[in-house]
């Protein structure tokens, strides 16, 4: 017989849910207040009040004075209030993600699997018997490709994205803040960075002036890539070889867009849109590989006097060109600045565009993504060679296999057309 759930417990696991909602909440109708005054905050309040009635208390008294409210409305009070409801959604959808990680980070912790996990599905493949080996040798056959496409009714802001991305950061360090037992103080400051990018929110408009071209579809969806796929995949890849140790995992989770290659019934995507799509991908690509071979750069103060180094890497070091005195005993950091060089040059030849950082100048492009791989290679070899392993996982490890799953080219771009089109091609 099934167990009955609790309601108390399952009111205790949504208590965090409940109390970042009603933060979030106060901290916009304290916003309201202070830029629209007490009587718009009063008004959203009062429509909050009877739609609750209304829809969860079946009130039909609440229903009808809330039509004639609605009604009655001016149409500054009518924006004023449609504002603050899809801002109180958003923030709430904030505080609902936040608490899905919470509650993923609270069962891993104990040791639990979740469904959907690839630790729930690498239990049951174990259950089914099937082995580490076949596992390995089917997903090396895979290829599987998620593929983006974006349309003007979806696409928000960057601006508003923006502030929201940094608001759901702001309540994780809340967590964090208060897993430690921080100061009233700290989380005084906490409050008063979320109640800025409120306050920004407020005061940005939620629509454009200008109506969106294939550019800004490119640029919205280009825009979640330093902070997700670029780092989430490796992660994905990683976790992987945890389950299957031994094991080597080709990358056959790729990245798809159809943006600026979608022609079927769009006479915006061109042939200069889909090279607008290409060099901009390549330019996010290679911003990121030179991101990360600078913070590299800074990690890997390797001193040649404290350890050895393969001559491989030695080789590496000097061909970067580096003269400066501080670094002579510093290879690894040599090797990566030569390595920046050749990034900041293929830079510019595929995508026209400048580095931001030059100790010395761009030189000799690669020629592929494998000819990086290759160096990196060299970088990892040398520190596994010499016991320092642990300074490879960190960011070396996933900028190689961010190399081998993005290349330069980020992402496939899937060319969608009419058939008649593709009839008279063939023809």
């Amino acid at each position: 017989m099934p167990l009955k759930k609790n309601p108390a417990d399952a009111a205790e696991k949504n208590r965090p849910l409940v109390d970042d909602i009603r933060l979030l909440g106060r901290l916009l109708g304290d916003v309201i207040r202070d830029h629209e005054g007490q009587e718009s905050f009063d008004l959203v309040e009062r429509i909050r009040q009877l739609s609750v009635a209304f829809r969860l208390k079946r009130d039909a008294g609440a229903g009808r004075s809330l039509d004639r409210l609605l009604k009655n409305l001016s149409g500054d009070a009518t924006v004023n209030v449609i504002r603050a409801f899809s801002y109180f959604s958003h923030l709430a959808n904030i505080a609902e993600d936040r608490h899905h990680v919470r509650r993923r980070e609270h069962h891993e912790a104990k040791g639990e699997l979740q469904e959907g996990s690839l630790a729930m599905s690498f239990e049951r493949l174990a259950r089914a018997d099937v082995r580490a080996d076949d596992i390995a040798r089917v997903l090396n056959q895979a290829f599987v490709s998620p593929v983006l496409t974006a349309h003007p009714t979806e696409v928000q802001r960057k601006s508003i994205l923006d502030a929201e991305r940094a608001l759901a950061e702001l309540l994780s360090e809340r967590d964090e803040l208060q897993r430690r037992g921080a100061t009233a103080g700290d989380l005084e400051d906490n409050e008063a960075l979320m109640r800025s990018r409120i306050t920004q929110l407020w005061q940005t408009r939620m629509l454009r002036f200008a109506r969106l071209t294939v550019a800004d579809e490119i640029e919205n969806a280009l825009a979640y890539y330093p902070s997700t796929f670029l780092r989430q995949i490796p992660r994905v890849y990683r976790e992987l070889e945890r389950a299957l140790p031994g094991h080597d995992i080709s990358p056959f989770l790729r990245m798809g867009h159809w943006i600026g290659g979608d022609r079927d019934g769009n006479p915006f995507v061109t042939a200069e849109t889909l090279q607008l799509a290409l060099r901009r991908q390549s330019e996010v690509a290679l911003r990121f590989y030179l991101t990360e071979c600078h913070l590299l750069g800074g990690e890997l103060s390797v001193s040649g006097t404290r350890t050895g180094m393969t001559p491989e890497l030695l080789a590496l070091a000097a061909r970067a060109g580096d003269t400066n005195p501080h670094r002579d005993d510093e290879p690894y950091r040599r090797a990566l600045i030569g390595l920046y060089s050749r990034l900041a040059a293929t830079l510019q030849e595929l995508t026209g565009t400048e580095a931001l950082r030059h100790a010395v100048p761009p030189r000799h492009p690669y020629g592929s993504p494998a000819e990086l791989l290759a160096d990196l290679e060299v970088i990892a070899g040398s520190l596994r060679a010499h016991r320092a392993q642990a300074l490879v996982r960190p960011r070396l490890a996933p900028l190689m296999r961010a190399v081998q799953v993005f290349g330069f080219h980020l992402a496939t771009i899937d060319l969608r057309q009419s058939s008649d089109q593709h009839e008279s091609v063939v023809a």
